[in-house]
């Protein structure tokens, strides 16, 4: 019998030595103590749990090497990574201390060394450990963007707003836009009266979003005591961004005299916060979750009131898959406001139903949407959605007309809702009703691609407006080239009309986009058999019975087609 763990631990050795090759100088001392197979094999299990965003079970493995920093730089870095991640700050504190006395300072110890006394108001400190972190040498642009900035902001107690102009002004171009929240935030912190302006020219601007700074401008009018304008920004605010998240609790939050957010911009720390926030933000778009996660908790450490923070943490976890530490954070989320509590009752349900759970996550959110005291209509929206999405087609129609009753047909929500409402119809039988509705979607909306590709295949299979169809399915094409569900219709529209050689040319090429689709595959077999390849049509048949995503009554007209043909 060959022994299995021996050769995986002589194989982890090998690694191990590599590694240590690459990333430090050996001292054969601290070698010798980590030069075993249960070392070895905690290293590599603390930087897979790391990797795969296992925080605690990360540290749990890491935690057990301390001392390997001496001859393996980088796993310094993972340990502190592992650390931050896991809430223990002035644990990374203590350690990047440690790291400075030993003169094995990293860019992530002198951060964390930064961040614990601009923390603390010792700005001297701050600036210190900033200045260390420039000087390093930097992996990337915007390693060298977070040390300036934060340089700039732990520097201010000695400057002038003239001369924090200055600094903001030699941070590189490439970061135009973040140097224009910044320069709003250096106004606001030194008061200037030049802050209004700034705000309504960032809030204002066309060609990037930042409607996220509404509410900051709304909470400075609130703090300098011009109740009357930061109302105004809000209800402004939400007609052009109806579903933002902070703007719509704030709301709710200025009107009850509540709070669920605290950000101030005469304190450094809650800047350097957001500014942190929006780091973790962009790496999180780049699905690099582990860092984004490790700005994300420093922002936390910096300004623990500002609940919006959690929520890309919960959905970093929720995009690698976490769905455990996922719910726990929306979980956490709930409990600040009503209007949290409704958008992470919705992200536990998703969670719910992925995980096999549907009868739990219609009840979830059936509680939550029946605690709503005052429902608006995108609030209605969204409970309709999510029955249409889980086939309680029936209840979801009553929601549906209860939109369009509170609404025009100018309204955001009119397209949406007809084609919800529509395809509910349709599920449940009632074509006359959805035909209508899917129509009306399109008359506000024309350039719906799957709206088109819905009404277009529902009037294929009944056999009527094929030439329409085929037309209207061309045009969702353009729209949304390479979508093999528009695709397959459109092969389906010409099989209709018998155009079999170019019906097979769409439907080869759905096929290869979606190779385990029960329909496709139906497809493809129908117009092998009209165009002569009968062997080839039954082996597609064939293959559709052994699919466990087939429909019984798909397989029972595949049977048929086996025995007679078409």
């Amino acid at each position: 019998m060959v022994n299995f763990k021996n050769i995986s631990n002589f194989i982890l050795q090998i690694i191990f030595v590599i590694n240590l090759f690459f990333f430090s100088t050996l001292q054969a001392k601290n070698y010798d103590k980590f030069n075993n197979a249960d070392s070895i094999s905690n290293y590599f299990s603390g930087i897979i749990h790391l990797n795969q965003n296992e925080y605690y079970d990360s540290y749990k493995y890491l935690n057990k090497l301390k001392g390997l920093e001496n001859s393996h730089k980088n796993y310094s870095e993972k340990y502190i990574y592992s650390l931050i991640n896991t809430g223990n700050f002035f644990q990374a504190f203590k350690y990047s201390k440690k790291l400075e006395e030993d003169g094995l300072a990293t860019f992530n110890s002198d951060l964390i060394m930064g961040i614990y006394y601009l923390k603390l108001n010792k700005f001297n400190l701050s600036k210190k450990y900033f200045l260390k972190v420039n000087n390093r040498d930097l992996n990337t642009v915007l390693d060298s963007y977070i040390a300036k900035s934060l340089i700039l902001w732990s520097d201010l107690s000695h400057n002038s707003l003239t001369q924090a102009m200055i600094a903001l002004e030699r941070i590189d171009q490439r970061f135009a836009n973040l140097k224009k929240i910044q320069n709003v935030f250096l106004n606001c912190y030194f008061k200037s009266e030049n802050t209004k302006t700034l705000f309504e020219n960032l809030t204002s601007n066309e060609k990037t979003d930042f409607s996220r700074y509404n509410y900051f401008f709304a909470n400075y009018l609130n703090n300098i005591e011009q109740k009357t304008y930061a109302k105004k920004i809000i209800e402004e605010s939400l007609k052009r961004y109806p579903r933002n998240l902070l703007i719509n609790q704030y709301k709710i939050d200025f009107l009850s005299g509540k709070n669920n957010f605290q950000f101030d911009c005469s304190k450094q720390e809650h800047v350097v916060a957001e500014i942190l926030y929006i780091t973790a933000n962009a790496l999180a778009s780049q699905n690099i979750y582990p860092t984004s996660n490790f700005y994300l908790n420093l922002a936390k450490y910096l300004n623990q009131d500002f609940h919006i923070f959690d929520t890309l943490l919960a959905e970093n976890f929720l995009n690698k898959g976490d769905f455990t530490q996922a719910k726990k954070i929306f979980q956490e989320i709930s409990n600040y406001g009503s209007v949290f509590n409704w958008y992470s009752k919705k992200q536990i349900s998703r969670i719910l139903i992925q995980e096999k759970e549907k009868e739990k996550a219609l009840k979830t959110l059936r509680d939550s949407f029946n605690s709503i005291k005052t429902k608006g209509v995108y609030e209605i929206y969204d409970y309709a959605e999510f029955l249409k999405n889980n086939e309680k087609f029936e209840e979801a129609i009553i929601y549906y007309t209860k939109i369009l009753d509170l609404i025009d047909r100018k309204h955001p929500l009119f397209p949406k809702t007809t084609d919800g409402r529509g395809v509910s119809y349709e599920r449940i039988g009632d074509w006359k009703k959805a035909e209508k509705d899917l129509l009306d979607s399109l008359s506000e909306s024309p350039d719906q691609a799957y709206v088109i590709n819905y009404l277009a295949y529902t009037w294929i299979e009944k056999g009527v407006k094929i030439n329409k169809s085929l037309s209207m399915l061309e045009k969702a094409n353009k729209l949304k080239s390479n979508d093999p569900f528009i695709i397959d219709s459109l092969g389906w529209a010409l099989f209709k009309l018998e155009r079999f050689e170019e019906s097979k040319e769409y439907l080869q090429l759905a096929l290869r986009l979606m190779p385990a689709d029960p329909i496709v595959n139906d497809h493809y077999g129908d117009v092998l058999w009209k165009n002569g390849k009968k062997i080839q049509a039954r082996y597609y048949w064939n293959y559709v019975l052994n699919l466990k995503e087939a429909e019984e009554n798909l397989k029972r007209k595949i049977k048929k087609k086996l025995i007679k043909g078409l």
